[in-house]
């Protein structure tokens, strides 16, 4: 293994020398034609398969994804690597597909993944997946509200019967109450199999708001709307946070002291005060969770592999922390919301259906798998930023690669 580092003043790029040797942990470097083929060759070693050739899905392929289509947006894709991961359901070593054109980025993620390789890699536990609709029933006076809450409890079973007529994988798990006045709020979770499922929740919430309405009718429901924005979708959201929103994931690393001298410029020590000093200033400024860029790395994933993109406002609310473990850093990032899925929505185009096959990601448990991968490489970019913010270099890491 080569642990050879860059001597440049850049923190945000410490990686191991690339040339046209195809054994590197890392990528071949540099910014032409032959450059990008040295690295396709190389990625192909690496996974062990031939990647796919470009080309357009056609306009009739983005029916139910796009409308008034005019023409294509073309973006770059690069990779970040390598992710060493021991997860739940995401094992081995990935190459992570980013589609983006925020400069140092790539190596930036890189870079974090590099470290934790060196020092073994991630750790990652899959906690759960479900997905909420939270439609809003109001009445007249508060008694009768009261007395609609009282009347749910009895009513699981049918409600459930009906919400799962229009879907062959989503299960209604529960319905959670939230009385308001004169109002209740209906708080339905869903497990979505390997979907995203925000359709999918959508369609059988109506379903079982249909057969709601329709049976409760001695209640003196005065209306009902489908969506109180109480679930948080698409929201970064003090209750995604608290009860979670897709698949709830957390990963760690325990980074060994001499990697982090020798690839970040800096210490545990270091990198442990200024968790406190950054937490300070995420509270005074009223950010949910406590990370630094998690909407980086989900942005650049979720473009890549075909999710929702609007998705990143309120899955990015996760907590970084760093622990001192002897001489060594522990890290930790807890994501409570990543809604991702490996089936439907843009999934299954061409260059989306190739980068999820390149990380494994097709069949039973794959959508878990896939958070687990995005939590990791997340945390990963959290590492690098947070070093280079330490070590000084983040701006002229910005400077170096971050411009033409």
């Amino acid at each position: 293994m080569n642990t050879t580092v860059l001597s440049q003043t850049s923190g945000e790029t410490a990686l191991p020398k690339s040339s046209g040797n195809h054994s590197k942990l890392t990528p071949p470097r540099g910014y032409a034609l032959e450059d990008m083929a040295a690295r396709r060759a190389w990625l192909e070693e690496k996974i062990g398969r031939p990647l796919p050739e470009f080309k357009l899905d056609s306009p009739e392929d983005f029916q139910g994804l796009l409308e008034n289509q005019v023409g294509y947006l073309g973006l770059p894709l690069s990779v970040a690597g390598p992710l060493k991961i021991e997860g739940t359901y995401a094992r081995g070593e990935f190459q992570v597909p980013l589609c983006t054109v925020e400069g140092t980025l790539s190596l930036s993620m890189t870079r974090g993944l590099y470290l934790a390789h060196l020092s073994g890699g991630f750790k990652s536990q899959h906690l759960r997946q479900e997905l909420s609709r939270s439609p809003i029933f109001i009445f007249d006076e508060i008694e009768d509200a009261a007395a609609f809450a009282t009347w749910i409890d009895r009513q699981f079973a049918p409600i459930k019967a009906a919400a799962e007529t229009s879907t062959r994988h989503g299960k209604l798990l529960r319905i959670e109450k939230q009385i308001v006045h004169n109002r209740v709020i209906l708080n339905l979770v869903y497990s979505t199999g390997e979907a995203a499922g925000q359709n999918m929740v959508t369609v059988a919430t109506e379903h079982a708001c249909n057969h709601i309405a329709a049976t409760a009718r001695d209640l003196k429901l005065k209306r009902w709307l489908i969506e109180s924005n109480y679930c948080g979708d698409k929201n970064a959201a003090t209750g995604t946070m608290m009860r979670g929103r897709g698949h709830h994931v957390i990963c760690s690393a325990l980074i060994e002291e001499r990697f982090l001298r020798k690839l970040f410029r800096t210490t545990p020590e270091a990198m442990l005060a200024s968790c406190v000093d950054k937490h300070l200033g995420s509270q005074l400024g009223g950010v949910l969770g406590m990370n630094m860029h998690n909407a980086n790395a989900l942005a650049a994933i979720y473009i890549a592999t075909g999710q929702d993109a609007a998705c990143v406002a309120e899955n990015c609310v996760g907590i970084t922390t760093y622990e001192a473990r002897g001489n060594d850093l522990y890290c930790t990032l807890t994501m409570p919301s990543i809604t991702v899925g490996t089936v439907g929505g843009a999934t299954r185009l061409h260059q989306q259906r190739a980068n999820l096959d390149m990380l494994g990601c097709s069949g039973p448990d794959s959508s878990k798998k896939l958070a687990e991968i995005i939590c990791a490489a997340s945390l990963g970019l959290e590492l690098s930023l947070g070093g280079a913010i330490v070590s000084h270099e983040f701006a002229t890491a910005h400077a170096q690669f971050g411009r033409r």
